[in-house]
């Protein structure tokens, strides 16, 4: 795998674990279809350090994709999954990372 992928979700207060059961199951969902490895996903309600009423989903991939590229279909299990909580999201964006492999170690 060459890249992590982070989707940032900030959610409304009081929020992040309901957000973050919807995208721990379109997490799921999507690895199931094959479009996705198994990712993880991971949330701060406030009960511990940094920032809080955020919902975190990240997974590896060898390329960076669009989900929109040509051919691509969105599974509509994934959409259905995440539709009951869109008005608890306030804002959300992705992250790319490289991601450090033995190929990459310098020397």
């Amino acid at each position: 795998m060459s890249y992590v992928i982070r989707r940032v979700f900030e959610v409304k207060p009081g929020a992040s674990r309901k957000v973050a059961t919807a995208v721990a199951k379109q997490s799921e969902l999507y690895a199931e279809a094959g479009q996705r490895t198994p990712g993880h996903v991971y949330f701060n309600g406030g009960t511990v350090p940094g920032d809080k009423d955020r919902v975190y989903m990240e997974w590896t991939s060898d390329v960076i994709d669009s989900p929109y590229r040509e051919g691509n279909v969105i599974p509509q299990t994934v959409r259905d999954a995440g539709s009951g909580v869109r008005d608890l999201i306030i804002d959300s964006y992705i992250e790319f990372y490289e991601l450090m492999t033995p190929s990459k170690f310098q020397e």
